[in-house]
């Protein structure tokens, strides 16, 4: 090596060892910068890569990594220049301030996306501790709602007709419904939900508030709510497999105004439930009397079997209502397990507007009467089976005591493969998921089979209300989990004043958000 190369070498070096002096400082200027400016780190998860790559540049920077780093004595094998070497070098200090540029902006966007608030706008602080600290603002609001578009056809036989009159094929909203849920604290909650499809138009569906852990794990409901009766009533009307509820929902206060204390066990094995309430209240969640007018409700459950985290159990439960009406009158009527009708006045004169009932008690002068319900639940895969007794004790004034009875039960297959959802917190079977909603999922959504058979007497001493028995068949497609169609075929077999028969097939849209 002659001595301009000697002197070449040395003056490369010594710019290569100020570049490397250079670069750790800007390294370690730039660690307390970025520990001051995205404290978020300290406290939170780094994002992705963020630990690795800074190791990395700081280690290019610096000159550790022998591989990019400049060797004097190849470059001057290699034939170049000092100008090109003073060129080389003035470059790559350019390159790693662009670098430099670039890992400070992708920091920056990272703890920014770290630190969004709720809404998804940057919050300006980029301490996540702080945003985890703020108080949450009440009330919350949240809007709900559900559609149910029925029609119904129907074949009577000449005795029915006698009992009944013409019933008359048609179509109607059986459900058309809009609410608000929310928070209104952070321990309190609250549901208005007003139906524009069944009597009232508008009417209230569940209008009430909840306070949550009021004794231990026990929530305290206020308002005008679905009484703890029966395993079919509790059961959402979004979630149910037929058209309608089976014949012993008739005996069932089914929504009254009153309160009720409910929990369940931590692992949701058993549900207890304890109301008391005002009956009966009208569609407005209104009752007057003096004489009379209170009751209570109570309910149990629990899960006696389960398979593991498979779909199976087995669930069993009780329940229980003492009831004096207001003005000491009681009735129980029925249909047979549908619902069609007009209000607008168009109906001719001497043809049922709506569908009357086929079995009827008429007014019962009533000192006070006892309801006794038992139920029965199972799931095994894609099968699941429900049943339930309900049995109405009335105790007339100045005449013999009624016994009532009731009791149906029904079971469906899924044939796509699905399971019947059971929640566990209340006791009560749940939505429906296909395994594949029809749409961008391309799948043919959840396929299911029921039947079911149910009956109920209202008939007994001096009380002949009639006796009715119902076999349904029925057909669902669950598109998605918000969005079904349901087909029911409905034979109704009625005792009152001698035997008839009807025939009713009835057709569902239910979308619900």
């Amino acid at each position: 090596m002659n001595e301009t190369n000697s002197r070449i070498v040395a003056r490369v070096r010594r710019r290569c060892s100020w570049l490397g002096g250079v670069a750790r400082r800007v390294g370690w200027a730039w660690m307390c910068l970025q520990a001051a400016a995205i404290p978020a780190w300290a406290d939170g998860p780094v994002p992705a890569g963020a630990t690795q790559d800074h190791e990395v540049i700081h280690a290019e920077v610096a000159g550790i990594n022998p591989e990019i780093s400049i060797n004097p004595e190849i470059s001057i094998e290699a034939g170049l220049a000092p100008s090109e070497l003073e060129s080389m070098a003035s470059e790559l200090v350019r390159m790693r301030r662009e670098l430099d540029e670039l890992w400070m902006l992708r920091s920056l966007d990272e703890s920014t996306q770290f630190c969004r608030d709720e809404t998804g706008t940057p919050s300006g602080n980029a301490n996540p501790k702080s945003v985890a600290e703020s108080k949450p603002s009440f009330p919350t609001v949240r809007l709900s709602g559900m559609m149910q578009a029925d029609a119904a056809w129907f074949s009577q036989d000449a005795a029915n007709l006698a009992l009944v009159g013409d019933v008359q094929d048609g179509a109607d909203f059986r459900r058309t419904r809009l609410s608000a849920v929310g928070k209104a604290w952070d321990n309190v909650g609250y549901c208005i939900d007003m139906d524009f499809g069944f009597g009232g138009r508008p009417s209230f569906a569940d209008v009430r508030l909840d306070v949550e852990d009021v004794l231990g794990r026990n929530d305290l409901r206020v308002g005008y709510y679905r009484q703890p009766i029966g395993m079919d009533v509790m059961t959402s009307a979004r979630e149910m497999t037929f058209l309608e509820r089976a014949l012993p929902a008739t005996f069932l206060p089914f929504r009254q105004t009153g309160a009720m204390l409910s929990g369940s066990r931590e692992d949701e094995l058993a549900t207890w439930a304890l109301s008391v309430y005002r009956f009966p209240s009208d569609f407005y969640g209104g009752n007057v009397g003096d004489n009379g007018g209170y009751a209570v409700a109570s309910r149990l459950t629990a899960v006696v079997m389960q398979q593991g985290d498979g779909p199976g159990l087995l669930h069993i439960g009780g329940a229980y209502s003492l009831i004096d009406p207001a003005n000491d009158l009681l009735r129980y009527r029925s249909t047979p397990e549908i619902f069609i009708g007009e209000t607008g006045g168009g109906v001719p004169v001497g043809v049922p507007s709506d569908l009357p009932p086929f079995i009827d008690t008429g007014n019962i002068d009533t000192e006070y009467t006892q309801l006794f319900g038992a139920e029965l639940a199972a799931v095994c895969g894609s099968f699941y089976a429900q049943s339930e007794a309900v049995y109405s004790v009335v105790d007339q004034r100045g005449g013999p005591t009624l016994f009532l009875p009731g009791a149906y039960i029904h079971a469906g297959y899924f044939l796509t493969g699905e399971t019947r959802v059971y929640k566990g917190k209340e006791g009560v079977f749940g939505r429906v998921t296909p395994q594949k909603s029809v749409g961008s999922e391309g799948g043919i959504g959840a396929w299911e089979i029921a039947a079911r058979w149910s009956y109920m007497d209202l008939s007994d001493e001096n009380i002949q209300g009639g006796r009715m028995a119902n076999f349904t068949a029925g057909l669902n497609w669950y598109l998605n989990p918000r969005t079904k169609f349901q087909l029911n075929y409905i034979h109704a077999d009625v005792w009152r004043a001698g035997e008839s028969e009807a025939g009713i097939l009835g057709m569902r849209a239910q979308v619900d958000f």
